[in-house]
């Protein structure tokens, strides 16, 4: 599976002239995390940091590069969100926005796109099987390169990739 993940991402990693990029990593704890970090092996290569949406126990690798935001669930902190997301980015000038949800990812989605130029990535979660997540949806209009894990989605997302399964 690494393989196509490799091959699916590369190209859309490969802006820089010089082939090294700064990649900051939105997610959820739990299922998200452990999704996105299947595909450490495609961004190890690179510069990278974690922004997550609740305190966690953090493996060694993710100490002294991850930062913590408010949890919001589409309600007033999605305002916070923005805010943490501005103060982060602008600190950081990451390349890449990497996601594969939850819903954190839409406000540095329209941070880094609107104010810092920021290419943005996501991989629809491989839990939606049937139909695409809210989350999802929103990137599908927000992200530069999109993918998704289930041929079932194809429809929902006609310009976007397949990719399989990360896990």
């Amino acid at each position: 599976m690494q393989y196509i993940w490799t091959t699916c991402l590369s190209p859309a990693l490969s802006l820089s002239l010089s082939g090294h990029l700064k990649i900051c990593i939105v997610s959820s704890c739990g299922g998200h995390l452990t999704e996105v970090r299947c595909l450490k092996p495609v961004y190890q290569g690179h510069d990278y940091f974690y922004v997550l949406n609740d305190k966690a126990m953090l493996p060694v690798d993710m100490k002294g590069k991850t930062y913590f935001i408010a949890h919001s669930e589409r309600d007033w902190k999605f305002f916070l969100n923005l805010w943490e997301a501005f103060q982060i980015l602008r600190k950081e000038r990451p390349d890449v926005i990497l996601s594969t949800g939850a819903g954190s990812v839409v406000a540095f989605a329209v941070v880094g796109r609107l104010l810092f130029r920021t290419r943005v990535i996501f991989v629809e979660t491989i839990t939606r099987i049937q139909r695409p997540s809210v989350t999802g949806r929103i990137m599908y209009c927000l992200a530069h390169d999109f993918f998704y894990q289930w041929e079932n989605l194809r429809s929902f997302f006609p310009k976007a990739t397949y990719g399989g399964p990360v896990v």
